[in-house]
């Protein structure tokens, strides 16, 4: 029995927050404070344009982690509330975390771009379209947790993942090992609202679970989303 390999390329705009959930662009300048709205057991994610070197939180009462760019943000006490520090090698970042309240208005991720002076003002260039090798070579690499195969006949199997201009572009492959053709059409993309795991999702980063260990993953609510483009690769 042959293996057949089906390879696709396909676009999916970025995951859509549910109503009332707020994403803020935030312009980095350290005479600014920022309110940030949290709620109990969800994460909000601050973004910053470089590395981050050090963080510091006013109370034990919000949990803070960070890993490269990135800062995660979760309350772990009610009416409680606190100041935060974000520093990278050329600013520091001050923000007011306001006591966790209502899901609807929590602020679920805050994206800082640069301070930038009038005198840095240049005119915007027409965004270009990533070409095929764009993604294969800046693309993140995915790693599946277990190297044993799925039980069933066709398996998916996510390569990389490429985001830009608002996109996310994501390379996978199909893996047919059943005696009929497989019929391969536009997929179905959604994110996880309340998503929750035996064990801290934050080291599954960039990882496709195992059939088995994909079954202990719920969620309180799958949002779709819409996928632009689709490209289909066949080899055998």
């Amino acid at each position: 029995m042959k293996c057949k390999w089906v390879t696709l390329t396909l676009i999916a705009i970025a995951t859509v927050p549910l109503a009332g959930q707020k994403i803020h662009i935030e312009i980095g300048d350290r005479s600014r404070i920022v309110h940030l709205e949290t709620a109990l057991n969800h994460l909000t994610v601050i973004e910053v344009n470089e590395p981050v070197t050090m963080v510091a939180a006013g109370s034990p009462s919000f949990k803070v982690e960070w890993k490269e760019n990135k800062v995660f943000v979760q309350p772990t006490e009610a009416e409680v509330a606190t100041n935060l520090f974000i520093w990278t090698a050329s600013q520091r970042l001050n923000y007011e975390l306001e006591p966790a309240g209502a899901v609807e208005r929590m602020d679920f991720a805050i994206d800082e771009t640069p301070h930038i002076t009038q005198s840095q003002v240049m005119a915007p260039l027409p965004p270009v379209a990533p070409s095929p090798a764009d993604v294969l070579l800046a693309g993140k690499p995915v790693r599946m947790e277990a190297s044993k195969h799925a039980k069933k006949p066709v398996e998916v199997l996510v390569r990389d993942l490429y985001e830009s201009d608002g996109k996310l572009f994501i390379r996978y492959a199909l893996r047919n090992q059943g005696n009929h053709p497989y019929a391969v059409d536009t997929p179905r993309v959604y994110a996880l609202d309340g998503a929750h795991y035996p064990r801290s999702l934050y080291g599954l980063v960039n990882v496709q679970l195992e059939e088995q260990e994909a079954t202990r993953l719920t969620a309180r609510k799958e949002v779709p989303i819409p996928v632009v483009e689709g490209e289909l690769k066949t080899s055998r």
